[in-house]
Order: C-alpha cells, then sequence, then structure tokens
C-alpha cells in the first residue's frame, strides 16, 4: 500500500494485514502506530494522538498514521501491534 510521507524524500510502503484493516473498520476510527517499551503499538488518535510529522496510510476512509520513528523500521501493520486490552472494545 501506498503511503504519504507529508516529508521531502521518497514514499515508503507499509502493508496493513487484512485482519488489521478489519480491526479498523469495525471500530470506524483512525489509529496510530506509536513506540512503546515492547515496540511499535496501534493504538486509536483519542488515546495517542498523531503528530504533524506522521507518516499516513488510509484505510478505506480512515486513516492510520505511524510515527516517523517507527515508520524506519516497520513494513507491515499486523495483529501482533494491537494490545490486548484493546482487542475486545
Amino acid at each position: 500500500m501506498q503511503s504519504d510521507r507529508g516529508e521531502s524524500g521518497p514514499s515508503q510502503d507499509i502493508y496493513i494485514t487484512e485482519d488489521v484493516r478489519s480491526y479498523i473498520l469495525e471500530r470506524k476510527r483512525d489509529f496510530r502506530v506509536s513506540t512503546s517499551c515492547s515496540g511499535p503499538i496501534l493504538l486509536p488518535t483519542s488515546v495517542k494522538p498523531p503528530k504533524a510529522t506522521d507518516l499516513r496510510v488510509p484505510v478505506e476512509g480512515y486513516t492510520v498514521y505511524i510515527s516517523k520513528y517507527q515508520a524506519r523500521y516497520i513494513d507491515s501493520i499486523h495483529r501482533g501491534m494491537i494490545p490486548i486490552f484493546f482487542e475486545d472494545f
């Protein structure tokens, strides 16, 4: 999936797995991949608001914002990035 880096330089392809796409569409909200103690984590933007420097990946009318620090190291957004306590919300 092509993403918009929001800065000069080449764009980066970051794939969002189908289960995470479904997760986003079921919850009908934007999310952000940010840094946590245990690595990248996917949180609703109501919990972790996006920053102007974030990379943006569209998902059918919603946006996944990716911290510029995490974007350097990930090539996919997968279910392992969803905190267990958010799975049932």
